[in-house]
């Protein structure tokens, strides 16, 4: 039984020690016991007195650090990490927690300025009917959207690969985006960086007034930019140049360029020493459309600038001045190395650079080939290509470019010679070379001289169709796809035809046709509709031969039925953007 005293303290604390100590420790206990009360009050009076602010900033700090550790411990994994509260639901239940209140302590953003009006665009409206159709490819272009449940292409259109047709038929009529369908259509050019240029010209202003106010279309401004007209006023010219976007000076320099081209690169000049290399390299890429003489000093200046690409760019295109101090140099080296034989034969000598000196390399020659390739060949090669075609009539004794191809070129130089000589041709655009270069259509790729392809490029469009019409005719289509991607849409008749042929030529040889999905997807695209009825007969489900691959009359017939309804498709489309059919709410199809 515990009996209190007088002092209220314990029995055995009341008596004095012995040896004369117990007093001093008395003291000093009482003295600290003192101590730690003032010390908690004076605490819990800071507590006190602390303001909201600072009682808030302290719980906000406490929850994200408890925050952070249920993140990092949900991370790392139980495994790894003992979670807190000692087991993956318990964490769980504290994230839960958490995440209501984090969200229920959210403020309230502070209101912005209200944006206003998105611009007029005084383009007149699509018809009923085509934007339906609109919306309706832009519905389908999701992958797989075409498709079955085993991931194969059905026989439906694939509707995504019709849509930059339609918007280029859309510019065509001059039509205005419909509102509503603004999003969609630039959700699409934001996957799908083929269908920006048309989807930017048919979205119009609004496009860059929407942009605004989603990051995800942020492209809009760096793309859509150059399509503005930039105001003609000194003031304005100045001020744009020097501050804005890298996009708005591009149009600048652009716009400025159309009205005086001398105006245009005395501004590029003033600050061309300032500039990132990328962009002095965009700079000079701007100047390709319109390049004139005019051009010629800066980028003369451009073949001692500091970046290796900005020197490549300016003597590439001086290449393509025929009349530059640049293109004269290249002559002169090219006509030293490729002469007429002097052995008393018909055909052409080359004797090709033993050394790539300082003034080449200024010039743009690269001095160090490829791996594979021999220094010598590597230089000859970029001698001739940078010097202008024109050279070799005059040097070959008046020859035509069919003539100058046909001649022998001694010690085995044929084939770098007319390389080089496709790589012009390409360069400067000359199509009597590329007729000569090209060949035959029935000649096979691997013995022509350069890439047919490019070269095709080059011709007119009507003599495009016609060589490749012939090319596949000869070869098939194993390699054809790169030629018909030069061809002009839709495709002329004969080489739709020929395609055509070429396709059945390949199911009755018992090939699958997702050997050919390429050129099918391309036919899908480029073929002329007015031809789609002729077709018919090949959607039928032809009967299985002896020795053919199992089910692959199958296969071919659906895929016809699908090249059938594309094409009618792309008929009713251009109905509809024509405002040939009733303006009424039909399906879709």
């Amino acid at each position: 039984m515990t009996v209190g005293t007088g002092t209220g303290r314990h029995p055995r604390e009341a008596q004095p020690s012995n040896d004369g100590t117990g007093g001093q420790q008395q003291d000093r206990g009482n003295r600290e016991a003192r101590g730690n009360r003032e010390a908690r009050g004076n605490g819990e009076a800071r507590a006190d007195q602390a303001t909201p602010e600072s009682r808030e900033e302290r719980g906000n700090g406490e929850e994200r650090q408890d925050w952070g550790e249920l993140v990092a411990a949900a991370l790392l994994g139980a495994e790894r990490r003992r979670p807190p509260g000692g087991s993956v639901t318990a964490l769980l239940d504290a994230a839960a927690t958490g995440t209501v209140r984090r969200r229920a302590g959210v403020r309230p953003a502070v209101p912005g300025q209200r944006p206003g009006p998105a611009p007029a665009d005084e383009r007149p409206p699509l018809p009923g009917a085509a934007e339906r159709r609109l919306a309706a490819l832009l519905a389908g272009r999701a992958p797989g959207g075409a498709g079955s449940a085993s991931g194969r292409r059905g026989a439906g259109p694939d509707l995504g690969e019709l849509l930059p047709q339609w918007l280029t038929e859309a510019n065509a009529h001059g039509y205005r985006a419909p509102a509503a369908l603004l999003p969609a259509l630039l959700d699409a050019a934001r996957a799908r960086t083929d269908l920006r240029a048309e989807t930017l010209a048919f979205a119009g202003p609004r496009a860059l007034w929407l942009a605004r106010y989603n990051a995800d279309w942020k492209f809009v401004l760096r793309d859509g930019v150059r399509r503005r007209a930039p105001d003609g006023r000194p003031d304005e010219t100045e001020r744009v140049w020097q501050e804005g976007l890298f996009a708005e000076r591009v149009a600048l320099l652009t716009a400025v360029r159309r009205r005086d081209p001398e105006a245009a690169t005395t501004l590029l000049a003033a600050t061309w020493q300032t500039e990132r290399a990328e962009d002095r390299l965009m700079f000079l890429d701007s100047l390709r459309e319109g390049l004139r003489s005019s051009d010629e000093p800066c980028l003369e200046r451009a073949l001692t600038d500091r970046s290796r690409t900005v020197r490549a760019t300016a003597a590439e295109l001086l290449t393509a001045l025929p009349g530059s101090a640049l293109a004269a140099r290249m002559a002169d080296r090219a006509r030293g190395c490729v002469a007429p034989d002097s052995t008393g034969g018909s055909g052409i000598a080359v004797t090709a650079p033993s050394t790539c000196d300082a003034a080449m390399q200024r010039d743009g020659i690269v001095p160090k080939p490829p791996s594979g390739r021999g220094e010598r060949a590597w230089w000859l090669c970029q001698l001739v290509e940078a010097a202008p075609l024109e050279v070799w009539g005059e040097r070959l004794g008046g020859a035509t470019p069919a003539e100058i191809v046909a001649l022998p070129v001694a010690d085995g130089w044929r084939d770098d010679l007319h390389a080089a000589w496709c790589g012009a041709a390409v360069r400067q655009r000359n199509a009597p070379w590329a007729r000569a270069l090209i060949g035959k259509p029935t000649e096979p790729f691997a013995e022509g001289p350069g890439d047919p392809a490019k070269l095709l490029a080059v011709l007119p469009e009507e003599e495009r169709g016609a060589w490749a019409a012939r090319f596949v005719a000869a070869h098939g289509l194993s390699e054809a796809f790169r030629v018909l991607g030069m061809c002009g849409v839709p495709w002329p008749l004969p080489l739709g035809r020929a395609v055509v042929d070429a396709l059945e030529i390949a199911r009755d040889a018992g090939s699958y046709p997702w050997s050919f999905s390429g050129v099918m997807g391309l036919a899908e695209r480029c073929l002329d509709p007015s031809d789609t009825e002729r077709l018919a007969p090949l959607a039928a489900v032809p009967d299985e031969k002896e020795g053919e691959s199992p089910g692959a009359g199958a296969y071919w017939a659906e895929s016809f039925q699908r090249l059938l309804a594309t094409l009618r498709l792309r008929a009713v489309m251009l109905t509809e953007l024509r405002n040939e059919v009733p303006d009424r709410e039909a399906e879709v199809s």
